[in-house]
């Protein structure tokens, strides 16, 4: 595909860089704001039109993201997220993040995101798992 730029970098143009990268700011963005108990704020921010929900958990539609994150915190305020990756192809980002909540309970999350072209968020995958005391391979989960 012939794209009108001319600076290349990284193999990729400018351009296409620019937008990768602002994606994967705005989905941490988002995600930490609504982590951290601001979810009206980062729905206003960061999303679009829609919001499609694939969490079995969480109700399709902005106020059902809402109404969960408002609920998740109160009822959990010292938890805590580290994002300890972030990769963007086309319009989709994947992070990857480390949760510590009450009780000592860690978790690793994989949370992938479909941008819109105006580059707001509008469909939402995830995947959670405990992290063991013990690994049988001694590898780290990150």
């Amino acid at each position: 595909m012939w794209l009108p730029l001319i600076k290349i970098h990284s193999g990729l143009p400018i351009a296409m860089n620019d937008t990768l990268q602002n994606n994967k700011d705005n989905a941490i963005s988002f995600y930490r704001m609504a982590y951290l108990g601001n979810p009206t704020e980062a729905v206003e921010r960061y999303v679009g039109d829609q919001y499609i929900q694939h969490n079995p958990l969480v109700g399709d539609g902005k106020q059902a993201f809402i109404d969960y994150f408002t609920e998740m915190a109160k009822s959990y305020p010292e938890k805590s997220i580290e994002f300890v990756r972030a990769v963007a192809e086309d319009d989709l980002v994947a992070l990857h993040t480390h949760q510590s909540w009450p009780g000592d309970e860690e978790y690793v999350t994989m949370d992938f995101f479909r941008f819109d072209d105006a580059g707001k968020i509008v469909e939402h995958w995830d995947s959670i798992q405990s992290i063991p005391q013990q690994s049988k391979n001694g590898n780290s989960m990150y």
